[in-house]
């Protein structure tokens, strides 16, 4: 614990450290305020940073002190400390403003946000977003959970903010108003956070709390089933689409993006492949068309776009066996998503395994079954995802990243696809889901 005078003045309570906390810290220092920071942890992430650029501010780590809490004016929680932590929830009923990064991102902005949130895809619709709307001369930030704080991307001349939103991140925001907002689709996630599914669904469906215009997927019923609220809403489906809608349509024996019946682009155009990433390609056009980007220029963006990192990303191909990277698949859905959306020329070998977050792997059963020669498991709770595997496909265990590569290779058959994607996450093993793809590359790398 490092103290100062703060406790004899009102300060700001920034609870919980790493990424997102030492920008509030950061963002809350330029405008002068009194800081104290608390962390359950005894050596947090950004401890050194925060050391060295504050040296004044307190500090406390270990067992949260309620006595520090309730002297704070305003609390900021980092997402991911959950709101019905004791303390906080002592702090909410004596009248404590308690909010979020977001939130206060919300309060400060003035230009049109895009807002999206979903148990998958949101990294990719929000990159792809970003170069439509560079695209069309737009200055646009992209930011949030995909890995610059939305703090940190406070530009007086941006013309248009594009935020990934996680669960977390919402469970706390009330003052944001997106020119459009979307939740791209649900699946069981972070069921070690929440209280059951339908507490998760109600948390993503914040995301279209007072937007302007609410982008919905037509092909998830928990989706469509949300009460958005607004009278403007727009869909996209991987079906063919009804008046004004995105979606997907035949002509001529080759696949179309339209928006009703007017066609957009070929599938064929497109540098992405994938079911998975059609939908998102399509939420993308529904939610920029809703912020006012030019069609032409969304449509040029969209074809020259190769996707990102650790998503199903192609990493090489070896001895007749491709190799592709999907370790951003931290859930059941993202895994579910890859095994059934990737083009493959034979079977699958899947990498999996990590931390389970009280998961449900059962969903990957029946794909597993039908697309996968062989699962090589890694991490924590590899076992509950081979209990469900029982009688479907041999299982083996890897010890780390590099034998998980070596026995894939040795049980791979040519023209095999070789596909990490865990459905856990990754902090058993690795710093982060990129650190596990950056090992999963470079073990490949290093095979003969």
């Amino acid at each position: 614990m490092v103290t100062d005078d703060s406790q004899n003045s009102e300060y700001i309570l920034v609870v919980g450290l790493g990424v997102t906390g030492l920008s509030v810290v950061r963002f809350l220092h330029k405008q002068q305020k009194n800081i104290v920071v608390i962390d359950s942890r005894n050596n947090p992430p950004g401890l050194n940073e925060l050391e060295n650029e504050f040296p004044d501010v307190s500090v406390y780590l270990g067992e949260f002190d309620e006595a520090v809490f309730m002297g704070a004016t305003q609390i900021v929680v980092s997402p991911g400390v959950t709101l019905k932590e004791p303390v906080i929830q002592h702090a909410i009923t004596q009248g404590v403003d308690v909010v979020g990064d977001i939130e206060l991102f919300a309060q400060q902005v003035s230009a049109p946000v895009i807002a999206v949130t979903g148990s998958n895809g949101k990294s990719t619709v929000i990159s792809l977003l970003g170069e439509m709307a560079r695209s069309a001369g737009i200055n646009a930030v992209v930011g949030g959970n995909i890995g610059v704080p939305a703090l940190e991307i406070i530009n007086t001349n941006a013309d248009l903010y594009i935020l990934e939103l996680s669960s977390f991140q919402l469970e706390s925001l009330h003052s944001l108003k997106p020119v459009a907002a979307a939740v791209l689709n649900v699946s069981p996630d972070h069921m070690d956070r929440y209280e059951s599914y339908d507490e998760y669904i109600e948390t993503k469906k914040r995301v279209y709390n007072a937007c302007k215009v609410a982008v919905v997927n037509r092909d998830d019923k928990r989706v469509t089933e949300m009460q958005t609220g607004q009278n403007f809403i727009s869909g996209f489906t991987l079906n063919e689409p009804a008046h004004g809608d995105f979606g997907l349509r035949e002509f001529n024996g080759e696949i179309w993006l339209c928006k009703g019946g007017h066609q957009l682009v070929p599938e064929k155009s497109l540098k992405i492949s994938g079911t998975h990433n059609l939908s998102n390609a399509l939420a993308a056009l529904a939610l920029g068309e809703a912020a006012s980007i030019s069609m032409q220029d969304m449509l040029v963006a969209l074809k020259s776009f190769t996707g990102l990192e650790h998503r199903t990303q192609w990493v090489a191909e070896k001895n007749h066996v491709t190799w592709v990277n999907d370790s951003k698949g931290t859930n059941v859905g993202a895994t579910l998503a890859a095994i059934t959306g990737i083009q493959v020329k034979n079977k699958l070998i899947l990498i999996a395994g990590g931390i389970a977050k009280d998961a449900d792997f059962m969903p990957l059963r029946s794909a597993v079954c039908e697309n996968v020669r062989t699962v090589v498991l890694i991490g924590k709770d590899a076992p509950q995802i081979e209990n469900v595997l029982q009688g479907c496909v041999p299982v083996f265990y890897a010890k780390d990243m590099a034998d998980a590569v070596h026995i894939a290779a040795d049980l791979s058959h040519p023209d095999d696809t070789v596909l990490l994607s865990p459905a856990c996450a990754s902090f058993d093993m690795f710093d982060s889901y990129e650190h596990r793809g950056e090992m999963f590359v470079k073990e490949i790398k290093d095979l003969q």
